[in-house]
């Protein structure tokens, strides 16, 4: 049973005393799913750094911010299974799909389950994660001790000193993330190639995800596939969010929407 879609799922995420941008009725809606350990709050600029026309809808995930009160989900195929009936009834006619880390590879699951429904995404962006049926880049990271756990967490500059510096904020954030790279690490990818576009993004000095991982996402569509690469680490796009813009925008504008039947293999999920 799928969960009807409410305010938990896409809250309102709005960068501070900026008025967000006009849209209208043809806007394109652009999902953005969140990496290991953050909640949509890593979103809250884009409903301003996107062209007018482009609608920014950060996706909430369980056991995090305005849903801290929710368990966290350790599989794949749970937190599809809870996400496809609410962004199937959010997403409109025109929608996109971007995820960072772990967000990418839940959106390019969600780009299958919602391409069997009939509402196939325009566009797949997929950000700081090789292509999934690549083998295991590094030693498993989520069953790690609590310190060799937060020194991994601390190189990858993604949470501010500031809440890796009071205890009692890691003591709740290290189980969110060993849930989330729980999701990662034991994913096993069986599906056959999207029709959908894909352009992956990541940044050039990335320690965990090369060039090569990234380009290997374009053996999983069988329609257009782009690389954007950009200077910067993991977490490049917080180093560069013009630029980051000026791709998804493009890819948006030179994207038309799926056709409904894009789907031709195995519909089959694991949730």
């Amino acid at each position: 049973m799928t969960r009807t879609p409410d305010v938990s799922w896409f809250p309102p995420c709005r960068a501070e005393a900026t008025p967000p941008p006009a849209l209208d009725a043809e806007a394109i809606q652009l999902f953005c799913l969140p990496h290991a350990g953050a909640g949509a709050s890593a979103y809250r600029d884009w409903p301003v750094m996107l062209a007018p026309g482009i609608e920014a809808i950060p996706v909430q995930l369980p056991g995090r911010e305005n849903r801290h009160r929710e368990p966290a989900l350790h599989s794949a195929s749970e937190l599809v299974a809870e996400l496809r009936g609410p962004l199937a009834g959010r997403a409109g006619r025109d929608f996109a799909l971007f995820g960072h880390s772990m967000g990418a590879l839940l959106c390019y699951e969600l780009a299958h389950v919602l391409s069997a429904l009939g509402k196939p995404p325009r566009h797949l962006f997929v950000s700081g994660l090789g292509a999934p049926h690549l083998p295991p880049a590094g030693p498993r990271l989520h069953d790690l001790p609590d310190d060799e756990l937060l020194a991994v967490i601390t190189k990858l500059e993604g949470t501010s000193p500031e809440v890796l510096a009071q205890p009692e904020l890691v003591q709740l954030l290290l189980p969110l993330f060993r849930a989330d790279l729980e999701v990662w690490e034991t994913y096993i990818p069986h599906r056959g190639p999207l029709q959908v576009p894909i352009t992956a993004m990541g940044g050039r000095h990335d320690p965990g995800v090369s060039l090569d991982m990234l380009s290997a996402w374009g053996s999983l569509t069988s329609a257009d596939f782009h690389l954007a690469v950009f200077d910067g680490g993991h977490f490049y796009h917080h180093a560069a969010p013009d630029d980051v813009a000026a791709v998804l925008e493009e890819r948006l504008r030179e994207s038309s929407p799926v056709p409904a039947d894009a789907e031709q293999y195995d519909h089959r999920t694991r949730a």
